[in-house]
């Protein structure tokens, strides 16, 4: 079921919390529930943002929290109801800052924001500005202002969001943002990921999210005036035991990732193998890496071994669309870029860190939009916890690489 909590006074709320909120599993009430799981997460969502929408597979214990009020992220997600493992990073911190001027880093783990963040084309820089943090500015549609939810069913709901979005060129965005997110049945993911689930012993959540966005203004978006692009991010919580691991296609060349957005990876960290590149998603060193659509494929994944977790995505991918350059510099061509992206967290120099946690990207080709136009693009998230065998079966499946090849790449 789906609710939308109004709060009143306590009591109506811990009755809401306790009526509303019952778990498949037995479950009655939001108490109680140790950190890491999703019933933990779920009561402290409920307490920030009384919009919090609750997805609900029809079969099984799998949940999805859904906020409009913190512009349309999916939080978290769980394959085992209030019990299970809240698969979402959370920055419980930021909820009760002043706004920062730079980014309100709320956490979630499926979040959209609108690119490209650095290059001629930025919406991120003002016009003539100086690529560095100081005056790195997230615009507000995407980082703290709310959205409206347009519709809703207990497995879907759909979002919306208007706004202005300047860029380093001076041109100015009207665009609207329509996103769907809607969790998946079992049958829906057996035929997106070609697998069998009926009888394993495995527990599984996932959903998809339908992003677009519509020139709404009066001019079209050019090369001269540059273009947006959706941008897809995944935030996990990370661990000495987790690793990312992104397929692609090789093609002779050799450089396959651009990986010195932050200063180089160091070798440790990375690794390439038949096709497969592997990265350490330790949350303990500061790196980004990212990959072009003529080497990129539809998917990315990673797991935990400590915990026995699959994660995958899959995504949007069109090798001959033009991606944009997100760098923080106007020096290289704004028209080549990546289409996919990960990042592990770390310590800044100061010694300071936001996380911990890692990300799975994606990103749309430029929107290059007469008015009244649209480009799509959509994005799954799909967790698998269970029997290694099952496991194994999947990940050789979608990643083409064995859990225990994961397990020891580094």
């Amino acid at each position: 079921m789906m609710t939308r909590i109004s709060w009143l006074i306590m009591p109506m709320v811990v009755f809401l919390m306790s009526a509303c909120h019952k778990d498949k599993g037995g479950s009655t009430d939001l108490d109680g529930y140790n950190h890491g799981t999703f019933g933990y997460d779920l009561k402290f969502l409920l307490e920030k943002d009384d919009s919090l929408i609750l997805l609900e597979s029809t079969v099984g214990n799998a949940k999805v929290a859904v906020s409009p009020k913190y512009q349309g992220k999916v939080f978290t997600s769980s394959a085992d109801g209030l019990d299970g493992k809240s698969f979402g990073w959370i920055n419980y911190e930021a909820f009760d800052q002043p706004l920062d001027p730079h980014m309100n880093a709320y956490g979630g783990e499926n979040r959209l924001w609108l690119g490209p963040e650095g290059g001629q084309y930025s919406v991120f820089f003002g016009p003539g500005d100086k690529m560095e943090f100081e005056n790195w500015v997230t615009p507000p549609a995407v980082d703290y202002e709310s959205w409206e939810a347009v519709s809703q069913t207990p497995q879907h709901v759909s979002m919306q969001k208007e706004g202005v979005f300047p860029n380093y060129l001076g041109t100015e965005f009207n665009i609207r943002i329509n996103r769907d997110v809607r969790i998946l049945e079992i049958h829906e993911i057996q035929e997106m990921l070609d697998i069998e689930l009926e009888d394993d012993p495995i527990q599984v959540v996932a959903y998809e999210t339908d992003n677009t966005i519509t020139n709404i203004g009066g001019n079209a978006w050019t090369k001269a005036s540059g273009a947006p692009c959706i941008w897809i991010l995944d935030m996990f919580t990370p661990s000495p035991h987790t690793t990312i691991v992104i397929p692609y296609h090789e093609t002779g060349e050799t450089k396959v990732a651009t990986t010195d957005y932050f200063g180089e990876i160091p070798q440790d960290r990375i690794a390439y193998h038949n096709g497969v590149l592997f990265f350490k998603a330790d949350g303990k060193h500061r790196g980004k890496l990212g990959m072009g659509p003529e080497r990129a494929k539809p998917v990315a994944g990673s797991f935990d071994a400590a915990d026995n977790v699959l994660t995958l995505t899959v995504f949007d991918v069109d090798p001959d669309a033009v991606y944009l350059n997100q760098e923080w510099t106007t020096a290289n061509d704004p028209l080549q870029g990546d289409a996919v992206n990960a990042y592990n967290d770390g310590p800044l120099e100061d010694g300071s860190q936001m996380g911990p946690f890692y990300e799975l990207e994606s990103v749309s080709p430029a929107a290059f939009l007469k008015p009244g136009e649209k480009l799509r693009h959509r994005h799954s998230v799909f967790h698998f916890v269970g029997d290694k065998e099952v496991l194994n079966r999947i990940s050789l499946r979608n990643l083409g690489v064995s859990l225990e090849e994961i397990r020891t790449v580094f």
